[in-house]
């Protein structure tokens, strides 16, 4: 078995944000929610679905700025109140368990080498499928139906 961390976004890549204001996150591409609907909102750094009446910024995210045809830019939920999330080694948070996931695998090229799509509670079988193969470097993890982008998956 390998060893694997979860990496949530740091939260200092979006405070800015949160003082612009709707205009200017227009400008960036961003918007200003009010959750309505739990779970809807998956936050990339804290980790766990913004509860109801809970606002977030809704950014483009360049979750994958490689030298690679696989670079790539996403929407992606940030929470107002957000603290960056540190899973623990081989810990899947709850976030994950309730939705179905895509899983892909890159090498040291951030290359793909292979994909899966998995319920939410099967997350942690495939990552460590993944990771048996010593080509697999990381992993990204995104939402299967809209695609977004949720963390990346590091070995440890």
């Amino acid at each position: 078995m390998s060893d694997f961390q979860i990496v949530a976004l740091p939260l200092e890549n979006f405070a800015r944000l949160f003082s612009m204001d709707d205009a200017e996150l227009a400008l960036y591409g961003a918007r200003r929610l009010t959750v309505d609907e739990n779970p809807g909102y998956p936050c990339r750094v804290s980790l766990v679905d913004a509860p109801i009446g809970e606002r977030v910024i809704l950014t483009p995210f360049n979750h994958h700025e490689v030298n690679s045809p696989y670079q790539s830019i996403g929407p992606i939920f940030v929470r107002e109140s957000a603290q960056t999330a540190t899973p623990e080694v081989n810990e899947i948070p709850l976030m994950f368990h309730h939705r179905l996931l895509s899983v892909r695998a890159y090498d040291e090229a951030a290359m793909m080498k292979g994909a899966e799509v998995v319920e939410g509670k099967g997350l942690k079988q495939v990552i460590e499928e993944f990771f048996a193969n010593r080509k697999i470097t990381y992993l990204h993890l995104h939402n299967a139906s809209p695609g977004c982008f949720n963390c990346a998956v590091q070995r440890v």
